[in-house]
């Protein structure tokens, strides 16, 4: 979608009808450029009743992303952040990294984030594309300067999981629990999904590029391009959160949660983490990188955030992005 098509799309969200002629007016473009611009609405998730002698009428409200609504959630943290807002971006991730290998916008002392009103080329894990529509979720990137190498960073994302719980039950949305390594999940559909990117050398420092997708009203447009089972805060809770408190919530739960793990890694959040593991205590099967198979028993997380598998061999452990975890039957 283009700058128009955001320009637009506020015009149209105090869900009232407006006339073709009367926002190209507004504008300064003609009245066809409207019309084209909204033709890729539908892709974003989002529905536009076009009635003749009426106009244009956006069916779902969107609530935009502001940065000073959302710094004044932050309250007397607001500071410590560098937080930018896009309208559109294929990866908030990728930005990021290029800001840091390029040293750009990046002052040292501050939290930088990046967040975008709609990604287009989300990532995953195992190169899965995370699908969201605009105004149904949130998706933002946080960046963080480790001193220590990329080894001490085993487990991060298992304690991104933790701060992303945190702040849905601070929110009041109760339910959400864990599945390792880095997926939040709700009656084993996922609601959010966290992907970590590291840069430096091998003794440090790390910077640490954190990527999140939540999933708060997804639209069928973006359902049906998603290939695994996933839900919502909407389907669970029956409303829609206030998506600039709910940011704001998120973000200063990560922060907390780094600022622990840089003084002490993982350890502190291992217990917390397992209280929240859907498959603890369950039979489970995991896929191995190399296309092999394990089963046994989940039997809690190491120190290093390693998932350990009570298995007929004994307990071992295993780690790396590319496992998955499915639990039997």
């Amino acid at each position: 979608m283009n700058p128009l098509a955001f320009s637009i799309l506020r015009l149209l969200s105090d869900n009232e009808f407006h006339a073709g002629p009367a926002i190209a007016e507004a504008l300064g473009v003609s009245r066809a450029s409207v019309s084209n611009a909204l033709r890729d609405a539908n892709e974003a998730g989002l529905t536009i009743h076009k009635i003749k002698g009426r106009g244009y009428r956006l069916l779902d409200q969107v609530q935009w992303l502001e940065r000073n609504v959302i710094l004044e959630y932050l309250g007397d943290q607001a500071d410590r952040f560098n937080l930018e807002i896009l309208d559109t971006i294929d990866s908030t991730n990728s930005l990021l990294l290029y800001e840091a290998d390029n040293r750009l916008s990046l002052g040292k002392g501050f939290i930088h984030v990046i967040a975008a009103e709609l990604q287009t080329k989300g990532r995953g894990r195992r190169g899965r594309q995370w699908h969201s529509g605009l105004g149904g979720s949130l998706a933002f990137s946080v960046l963080w300067r480790f001193q220590q190498s990329a080894s001490f960073l085993s487990g991060l994302s298992l304690a991104i999981g933790v701060a992303i719980v945190r702040a849905l039950e601070s929110s009041g949305i109760q339910g959400a629990v864990l599945k390792w390594p880095n997926d939040v999940m709700f009656n084993f559909c996922k609601l959010a999904g966290i992907l970590i990117e590291l840069h430096g050398d091998m003794l440090g420092p790390t910077i640490a590029v954190i990527g999140t997708g939540i999933n708060l009203k997804l639209s069928d447009s973006v359902q049906a391009r998603i290939d695994q089972g996933a839900t919502d805060i909407f389907a669970i809770s029956g409303e829609c959160p206030d998506r600039n408190k709910l940011l704001a919530e998120l973000l200063l739960n990560i922060a907390q949660v780094l600022r622990e793990f840089e003084q002490s890694g993982f350890a502190p959040f291992k217990e917390e983490w397992v209280d929240h593991h859907v498959c603890e205590g369950k039979a489970v099967s995991l896929k191995l990188p190399d296309g092999s198979g394990q089963e046994g028993m989940v039997h809690g997380v190491s120190d290093s955030g390693s998932l350990l598998l009570q298995t007929s061999s004994g307990l071992r452990s295993f780690s790396g992005g590319e496992i998955s975890l499915r639990r039997m039957a």
